[in-house]
């Protein structure tokens, strides 16, 4: 029995990094009620059904997003082995393209390259990472960096 509370408290958490306060169907059934307990249910209702992914990709159900990420999400439903590959090496033609989607300036696609092969194992933990989980924990580390943040804005 613990072994199961502490399994979803660390998938409840996990879900929690990529989350985006106010958005999803979670955040839409939890809306207006404050505190932790409120947002994680949220973030969690939303990674077990997905939904906050697709409203992200999708810019429906309250997220908020602009056309480069919805540009690099659908980017990456088709080449998310090649973005892996390249992005595991920190170099190539597939992690050029998104940086390219993203409209990230030449002055700064160094620190792009490096910040996405320092956190590959959070962008794609598992060798079953689906695109949508990739595009979201991106988006998180962008949002997250001073000087990439201006991209996901």
């Amino acid at each position: 029995m613990k072994k199961l509370i502490a399994g979803a408290m660390l998938m409840g958490a996990s879900t929690l990094a990529f989350a985006q306060p106010g958005c999803g169907v979670g955040a839409m059934i939890w809306k207006g009620q404050s505190g932790i307990a409120p947002h994680v249910l949220a973030a969690t209702t939303n990674g077990t059904f997905g939904n906050q992914t697709f409203g992200m990709t999708t810019g429906t159900l309250g997220c908020q997003t602009n056309q480069s990420v919805r540009s690099m999400a659908m980017y990456m439903d088709s080449n998310i082995d090649k973005v892996a590959r390249d992005m595991s090496r920190g170099a190539g033609e597939n992690l050029d393209t998104l940086a390219v989607l993203l409209g990230i300036e030449a002055s700064d696609r160094d620190d792009f390259r490096q910040l996405l092969q320092d956190n590959f194992a959070t962008i794609f933990p598992s060798s079953d990472t689906t695109s949508d989980q990739a595009v979201n924990a991106i988006v998180a580390l962008l949002q997250q960096h001073e000087a990439l943040g201006k991209y996901v804005a």
